[in-house]
C-alpha cells in the first residue's frame, strides 16, 4: 500500500507508538483508549510519558483528519480522551 499524505504514515508508522491496526475507527471510546495507553506504555522508543504519547497520538489523529472525519467518530475520539485521562488517572 502506497501512503500518500505524511499525517496517514505517521499515524500507522509512528516511531514512538505500535498502534492496534485501525484503532481510531473503533466506536467504544474506553477501547480506544484502552489500546492507546496500552501502546504508549509498552513502547520503548516514545520519548515522553506514557500519558503524553497516547493523548499526543490521539490529538494528532483528530486533527489531521480535519473536515474529513465523521461527527459521529469525533464525538467518539473526543469521548476517548476523556477515558483515556481517566484510565491514566488524570481526571
Amino acid at each position: 500500500m502506497v501512503l500518500h499524505r505524511w499525517s496517514q504514515r505517521v499515524t500507522e508508522k509512528s516511531d514512538a507508538l505500535d498502534l492496534e491496526k485501525n484503532v481510531f475507527s473503533l466506536e467504544d471510546p474506553a477501547r480506544i483508549a484502552s489500546s492507546l495507553k496500552h501502546s504508549a506504555e509498552q513502547s520503548r522508543r516514545r520519548k515522553s510519558t506514557p500519558f503524553r504519547s497516547a493523548m499526543s497520538m490521539l490529538t494528532f489523529y483528530i486533527n489531521r483528519a480535519g473536515k474529513e472525519l465523521d461527527p459521529k467518530q469525533r464525538r467518539i475520539l473526543e469521548q476517548a480522551k476523556d477515558e483515556l485521562r481517566m484510565q491514566f488517572g488524570k481526571a
